[in-house]
This record gives C-alpha cells, structure tokens and sequence, in this order.
C-alpha cells in the first residue's frame, strides 16, 4: 500500500502567464505557494477476489473489470499511462475540489507519485510536474496553464518562469520572520460556490490576444511582488496592494472570472480593512484570498461573518509518499506480504 500527501496551491500573481498559448511566444512569471491543506491518494494493489479488477474511490465509487471503462479521466489516462492494472485507488482531501486551489493537479501529481512507487522507481519533482502536465493538458485534454503541476510536486514559495523551451522553478528566499508576517496577514475565505476552471480557461483561452497587455503586466507584478517580499526594507503591504492591482488585471481578462456575489464580498472585505486580495484560481468562485493588516482582522472577520475562513500555513514540502508498506502481489490471484 502506498499513501501520498500532496498540497494545494495558492497563486498571487501571473495566472494565465502559464498557458503554452501565451508563454511560448511571450514569455510568463507565476509567483505562488503551496499551503497546509493537502490531498490524499491511497493505492494498493486489488486480490482477485472481486468480480471487478479495479475499484476507484473519490467522489463516487466505480468498480470496474477494464481499465477503459473508468470514468474518471485522470485515473483512467494515467493507469494507461504508466500500465498500471488491478489497483484499489482512494481519493480525500482537505477542501473541496473546484475552488481555485489546483485541486485537480495535486490529485493527478498525488496519484503519478502513488504509481512510480508502486512500481519501485523514483520519480523527481521535475518528473512528476512534467507527467502531470502531459496527463491533464493532453491526455485528458484539459484546458489550463502549467504552474498548479509544478506547485504540487515541488512544494514551497517559488517564483516559476515560463518560456518556449520550458520552465524554470527559484524558490524565493524570505526571513523566516518576514515570511510569518505575510502568512499572518493574508486570510482565506471560501465563497461557498465552486466552479469548473477548464470553463473559464477556455473562454481566456480564446481571448489570449486581446489580454496580451494585461497578461504582461501581471507577469511584471510577479517581480515586482518578490522584490518586496525579499527586500527586507520594504513595506509588507505593498504585496497587498499589488495583489489588488492584480485581480483588476484578472477581472477584465474573461467574463466568467468574476460574479456580483463575489464582487460584493470582495467590496466588503476592502471597506473593512483588507489592502488587496483576489480570487484564487481560474475564477468564478472557490475561495478569495485578502491581505490584511494586523489591526484590521478583527473588522475584515466581522464584515464577513457567515462566510467560512480558513486558516493555513506556508508549506515547503511538495508531494510525498507518507506510508509505504511494500507488498509480493502474485498474478495467479494472491498478495504476500
């Protein structure tokens, strides 16, 4: 049995930066993290005491006799993938899927991370970010950047650039204090409605072009963000201000970004104190994520009581196998241990 832990992601600045589309003739600049709020992938191989072979277990339960027959596209691509045959696979988590959060990916690199040690090899972080890539963007299809792969298997604050021969991850090197200060100052707030991001990302997408300034200039905030968490003079929440420029670039790259309800919610939490914030992921819903000055918390959580906050923490971590217990499967129908 295999177990691996792997994170959510929270994007600040330069989504959509990380589409193909844009990059390979553009360039693009993502600084995001990962947090400590995780997605849980259980695999194990499956004794031939079923009438089924394969048994998948997330949202719903399929029990199937062919791997084809999978529903569920990213299981179903990546058992294929890796000819990955006769295996329990579970699913849990620690937040919803379809919030912002790169949910999906973490599943898909969790999952690739689950495959390669069952089969005994090792994968690097680099190898599961590029596997998961190719897993959602062309075998399953999936409209979307890159940057929520690369967050998942490498873990931690990274600035990630995007150019026509690839990408590079640099992870940005904070004080540990200030580091404190900008996870104190930045609360989550769930919507309470979720989305389908490849809905979105189409419709930007196919709206690259008329973007291409506004894509630019969230690239560039992504420097200029860094430069104010590592320069140790700077004010802090400048970040948050930066990060209110930021969603004003995202709201006019698509329609479906934004909506009245969370235009409203988003209104509240600046009248209450918050210096910036925005939308975590494709857009439409999931969670908004505020920067927030210590002696405004207590006024942006009265302004926005009923909602759900979530409290987190910066991991650095990136995906892991967290349980291991090596198993002699014999394919005339018995597991020895």
């Amino acid at each position: 049995m295999i177990i691996t832990k792997t994170p959510f992601r929270m994007s600040f600045f330069g989504g959509g930066t990380d589409m193909p589309a844009y990059f390979n003739e553009y360039g693009g600049s993502v600084l995001s993290t990962t947090f400590d709020k995780y997605c849980y992938v259980n695999v194990r191989h499956l004794p031939r005491f079923f009438d089924y072979t394969t048994e998948v277990c997330y949202s719903r339960i399929e029990r199937v006799t062919d791997v084809s027959a999978i529903e569920h596209p990213a299981v179903r691509n990546a058992m294929r993938m890796l000819d990955m045959h006769e295996l329990r696979i579970a699913y849990e988590a620690d937040l919803p899927a379809r919030t912002g959060l790169g949910t999906s990916s973490s599943f898909a690199v969790g999952l690739l991370n689950a495959f390669y040690c069952l089969k005994g090899k090792y994968a690097d972080k680099r190898r599961l970010a590029d596997d998961a890539i190719y897993l959602e963007r062309t075998l399953c299809g999936e409209a979307g950047g890159w940057q929520d792969q690369i967050a998942a298997s490498f873990g931690g604050l990274n600035r990630i650039t995007f150019s026509g021969s690839g990408y590079d991850v640099r992870p940005v090197i904070v004080s540990p204090e200030r580091k404190d200060r900008l996870n104190d100052s930045l609360m989550l707030y769930f919507t309470g409605f979720t989305r389908f991001s490849a809905e979105v990302q189409k419709e930007t997408l196919a709206s690259l072009g008329d973007n291409r300034a506004r894509l630019a200039r969230m690239a560039e905030l992504a420097d200029e963000a860094e430069n104010v968490l590592v320069s140790r003079g700077s004010d802090l929440g400048d970040f948050g201000r930066l990060l209110g420029e930021e969603w004003k670039l995202k709201r006019g790259t698509s329609s479906g970004v934004s909506t009245s309800a969370v235009d409203e919610i988003y209104e509240k939490a600046v009248k209450a104190g918050a210096l910036g914030g925005k939308l975590l992921g494709a857009g439409g819903g999931g969670f908004l994520l505020f920067y927030v000055p210590e002696e405004k918390r207590e006024s942006v959580k009265s302004a926005l009581t009923g909602l759900l906050r979530v409290p987190f923490r910066f991991e650095n971590g990136g995906s892991r196998v967290v349980y291991y217990a090596p198993e002699d499967y014999d394919f005339d129908g018995s597991v020895e241990k």
